[in-house]
């Protein structure tokens, strides 16, 4: 079955770096639509970033230019580096698959940034 096993979130201060990592099994990862999402407390979950099999990358407006989403097919792993972190950036990330139509998410890692 596909599983999506997230790591390296944590409490960091106001400008700030981390990486996360997930971990992708059960799917042919090489080919694979890879995303990062995350949802604050009351808030819905929202896009952070996308890189597809070709390598494309997207990002939303609010961690354009901080946040970089790369991929390691030989791991099967999709990292996303968080740099300059504000507290608004705090939430729990996630990351997003698909196989077929149907969606797949990990457990979600917490990231808090602190003012």
């Amino acid at each position: 079955q596909v599983q999506l096993v997230e790591s390296g979130g944590g409490l960091v201060q106001a400008g700030g770096s981390l990486r996360l990592s997930c971990a992708a099994s059960g799917i042919n990862f090489r080919s694979a639509f890879m995303a990062w999402y995350r949802q604050a407390p009351g808030k819905q979950r929202d896009r952070v970033a996308f890189i597809t099999s070709a390598g494309t990358t997207s990002y939303a407006d609010s961690v354009k230019g901080r946040f970089t989403i790369s991929r390691d097919n030989a791991k099967s792993t999709v990292y996303l580096q968080m740099n300059n972190l504000k507290p608004e950036d705090t939430a729990v990330y996630s990351c997003y698959t698909n196989k077929g139509s149907a969606p797949y998410w990990g457990q979600g890692t917490q990231v808090t940034v602190s003012s």
